[in-house]
């Protein structure tokens, strides 16, 4: 039986990432294994925005860290080819009068408790950093000037290439079907159609698909599965890269966009999604009146597009955990086996420190940040992440 130090499953920016900082942390003899292709799951589906506001604390921290891997991501990785795509653009957040408002300011001051540059804006401030926007139902807007978004596909290789520079193998088309157990129950393996492959350690970042592991290892994983539609619309008037990533508290989706380049934005809703009873990827249509729903929140936050049309449009599927926060680390009564999944729609922006922290609590090295916020355990033990925006991948 071929054997290896450790084995991750699944092959998307989480998974890619883990298994970089596994073979970097010293697990040399990493193997990485995607039943289909890397990053064709929900990674080629994210909208990879990239900020630091949260009203979780820990949420903030974390994504702290990972800007700051993002911040310097060739550096990060020892690797002067790794590229990204990061664009600091800015990221706007408005919202009405009341407990957003009051979300809003309260998350704004956990950024500057943490040296994170973030304050509110005044209307003249506002309409200098985004012209095109009304503001004349909003009671606050907050600012976080060093936020935007990146490439999720260009981030994912990057981890790929340097887990491999580190010696790591990395297999596509190959299908994990159970977890090996040696005589103490101890997870030593995993179970393919090519047969098992021993480990000194399995995580398991399999996204949508963690029901599977839970499975093979006759534990209660709590996970939902959302479908959310996106879409980018055109207008006439130029929408450049330059323009800040906004989000819309005012609107009744709760919506956010930002820049597709040219005269287009990119927009989705940021609310629950619609709950689906099994993994699917599948690129489903967005339905007309989904279309001109979404649309008509953009067009009263943005009169200029009031006339934009649909350029294209597609769903992506998160994985959601009751507090719409992940879960990341060990599992009790499973030794041997560890956990990063349930990111609810949050999971790009925090792929760098997720990584590393996950690789190293694998490898019983002592994790640069806590994860015992983020144990499975805290759903039995009431001690959910909840936050002051809600349900919905703000948190």
């Amino acid at each position: 039986m071929e054997h290896y130090d450790a084995i991750v499953i699944g092959g998307g920016v989480i998974g890619t990432s883990i298994a970089c900082h596994l073979a970097r942390f010293g697990a040399k003899r990493t193997l990485l294994l995607e039943r289909g292709q890397l990053g064709g799951g929900t990674t080629a589906q994210s909208s990879c925005i990239l900020r630091t506001h949260y009203s979780v604390r820990e949420n903030v921290v974390l994504a702290q860290a990972a800007m700051r891997a993002f911040d310097s991501f060739a550096g990060y990785l020892d690797d002067a080819e790794a590229d990204c795509g990061y664009r600091r653009c800015g990221y706007l957040i408005v919202a009405p009068e009341g407990a957003a408002a009051d979300a809003v300011r309260a998350s704004l001051a956990i950024e500057r408790e943490l040296g994170i540059e973030a304050r509110e804006l005044d209307a003249a401030e506002a309409r200098e950093r985004h012209p095109l926007l009304r503001y004349d139902d909003v009671a606050v807007v907050g600012w976080e000037p060093g936020a935007g978004y990146a490439d999720a596909y260009l981030t994912m290789t990057a981890f790929v290439r340097a887990a491999r520079r580190a010696g790591a193998v990395v297999r596509e088309g190959v299908e994990v079907t159970g977890l090996v157990r040696d005589a103490h129950g101890r997870v030593c393996g995993v179970e393919t159609p090519q047969g098992a492959i021993g480990a000194g350690v399995v995580v398991s970042a399999q996204n949508i698909w963690s029901r599977e592991v839970a499975r093979w290892a006759g534990i209660a994983l709590p996970l939902a599965m959302s479908r959310h539609s996106v879409m980018t619309l055109e207008a006439e008037t130029p929408y450049g890269h330059d323009l800040p990533v906004v989000k819309d508290l005012v609107s009744p989706g709760r919506i956010y966009f930002r820049s597709y380049g040219g005269r287009q934005v990119l927009v989705s809703e940021g609310n629950e999604g619609v709950d689906i009873p099994e993994p699917d990827i599948e690129q489903a249509d967005v339905p007309l009146d989904e279309v001109v729903h979404v649309g008509e929140q953009l067009m009263h936050r943005m009169p200029a597009f009031e006339s934009a049309g649909l350029a294209a449009s597609w769903t992506g599927v998160y994985d959601v955990t009751p507090d719409w926060n992940p879960v990341l680390g060990p599992v009790d009564g499973v030794p041997g086996l560890h956990l990063a999944y349930g990111f609810s729609g949050h999971g790009f922006k925090l792929s760098p420190i997720v990584g590393r922290l996950v690789a190293q609590a694998a490898l019983g090295i002592e994790p640069d940040l806590p994860l015992a916020p983020y144990a499975l355990a805290r759903f039995a033990e009431h001690r959910l992440l909840t936050g002051r925006y809600g349900a919905g991948a703000v948190s």
